[in-house]
């Protein structure tokens, strides 16, 4: 996947619109991640009412405030607009995470040709080795939500157990995070314990009553005394 935009220029839709412009720049921001590429323009009504939606749906996976560790989820706009201004409209209601092909960029097309877009919108899927996972994603993204991103996983083959939606993380039962040093704690008493026992049998000491009740179970149960 990330070979499809090697020696591109990829945008980010911040403030500055700063480029991602280098073969290490493409590969840590797309690596190892879905692509979803969003084919649309401002001037198509439908486009302008999934927005919002795709907005919120990509927000709710890679925000900090709706997950404690963003999913493996690029989004990239691929503008089907007819001019730069509306292309320019359009990104003010994708967020600012997002990623886009410059206007001048005749790439736009040639990937629209590539992956066969017939209709705006559509949403492409790409798995991390660039193979298609879904042609089109609006209807799934529109009915499940953040929720289909997890069979996205599972169909890539992408693993990232520390990916948690913050609803699931605050229904899943959690241990103390004091647990691990109380383990910990009680590990270090059990064998101090022992090292005690190790001691009063050879020599008597001051473990009368630990060294008496071993002896009783190697002897038989009498009393050693």
């Amino acid at each position: 996947m990330v070979d499809l935009f090697i020696d591109r220029v990829l945008v980010k839709n911040n403030k500055d619109q700063d480029e991602l412009d280098t073969e290490r720049e493409i590969l840590v921001r797309l690596q190892n991640r879905i692509l979803m590429l969003f084919f649309a323009s401002a001037a198509c009504e439908t486009c302008q009412q999934f927005a919002p939606t795709l907005s919120d749906f990509f927000k709710r996976l890679t925000d900090e405030f709706y997950v404690d560790r963003s999913a493996q989820l690029v989004l990239l706009y691929i503008s089907m607009d007819q001019s730069e201004e509306q292309q320019e409209s359009f990104l003010k209601e994708l967020p600012k995470k997002s990623l886009f092909l410059a206007y001048e960029d005749p790439y736009r097309r040639e990937l629209e040709a590539m992956f066969n877009v017939e209709e705006l919108p559509t949403v492409v899927v790409l798995r991390p080795d660039g193979s298609i996972l879904t042609s089109n994603a609006v209807e799934e993204i529109v009915h499940l939500g953040p929720g289909c991103y997890r069979n996205w996983q599972e169909a890539a083959e992408l693993i990232d157990r520390n990916f948690m939606i913050n609803e699931d993380f605050e229904q899943k039962s959690m241990r103390s995070f004091s647990d691990p040093v109380r383990r910990i704690k009680y590990r270090v008493k059990d064998e101090k314990k022992k090292k005690k026992k190790g001691r009063g049998w050879g020599g008597g000491g001051d473990e009368g009553g630990e060294v008496g009740d071993v002896r009783d179970d190697r002897d038989g149960g009498g009393s050693p005394w």
